[in-house]
C-alpha cells in the first residue's frame, strides 16, 4: 500500500539548481518532517516518479549532513528513496496481462535518472519485459535540454538541444515518446510531433485496456 502524507512538497530541486540554498534547506526539512512518522511507522521508501525529484532527494542526506537536528534523519530518507523503476524492477512482471495494441514508444531516458541516479536501461527493460516495442533512439544519453533552469537560462542552447532529442526520438517513427520526469516531459512535448508521456501512465493505461 501506498501513503500520500500531509505537508510534503516540493523536493527543492528548482532551488538547488538556483542555488537558493536557504530555499532548498526549508524544502529538505519540510518534506522530512512530512515523511518521518510514516518512516518511524515502518514505511519501507520513499517513492518517487519524477526522476528528477528522486535524484534530489537521494542527496538530502549529503545535503543536511551539517544540520545537528535533521542529519541522521535525512540521511535514513535518502537511504530508502526509490525511483518507482527500481521498485517494478524487483517484481516479477511476467503475471501482468496488458493489452498493447504494437504502438511503438521512443523512451528519452532523463539525465537525473541514467546519469544523476546511474540508473541507465531500467526503465527501458521494463518496458520491454512487458511487450513494449521501443524505436531505437542515437546518443540517447544526451539531455533534452530541460535541466531544470536551464531551459530558462540557457535557452538558446536548451533549444538546439531538444531539437536534436526530438530528432533521435522521432527518427524511429514512435507513436509516443515516453519519459520519467516531468521536466523532460514539459520540454519535449513543446515541440513534439507525438504525445509524450510518463512510461508509468503507459503501463497503467495498458493494464486497464485504454492504450
Amino acid at each position: 500500500s501506498t501513503l500520500n502524507p500531509q505537508g510534503q512538497g516540493c523536493c527543492g530541486a528548482v532551488s538547488q539548481h538556483l542555488a537558493a540554498e536557504d530555499e532548498v534547506q526549508a524544502f529538505m526539512r519540510r518534506n522530512i518532517d512530512a515523511w518521518w512518522p510514516h518512516i518511524e511507522a515502518g514505511a519501507e521508501a520513499v517513492l518517487i516518479t519524477a526522476s528528477g525529484c528522486g535524484s534530489t532527494v537521494k542527496e538530502y542526506g549529503h545535503l543536511l549532513r551539517a544540520d545537528p537536528k535533521y542529519a541522521e534523519k535525512a540521511r535514513r530518507v535518502s537511504e530508502i528513496t526509490f525511483d518507482l523503476a527500481e521498485i517494478l524492477a524487483r517484481e516479477d512482471l511476467k503475471s501482468l496481462r496488458l493489452d498493447i495494441c504494437g504502438q511503438p514508444v521512443g523512451y528519452h531516458s532523463p539525465c537525473s535518472l541514467q546519469h544523476g541516479q546511474q540508473l541507465a536501461g531500467l526503465v527501458e527493460g521494463i518496458l520491454q519485459s512487458l511487450g513494449f516495442e521501443l524505436t531505437p533512439v542515437a546518443d540517447s544519453h544526451l539531455c533534452c535540454g530541460s535541466a531544470g533552469t536551464y531551459s530558462i537560462l540557457q535557452s538558446v542552447i536548451s533549444r538546439q538541444l531538444l531539437a536534436n532529442k526530438l530528432a533521435a526520438l522521432q527518427a524511429g517513427t514512435p507513436a509516443v515518446i515516453a519519459t520519467a520526469n516531468i521536466g523532460c516531459q514539459l520540454h519535449l512535448e513543446t515541440q513534439a510531433k507525438v504525445p509524450v508521456r510518463h512510461w508509468i501512465e503507459l503501463v497503467d493505461e495498458a493494464m486497464s485496456g485504454e492504450l
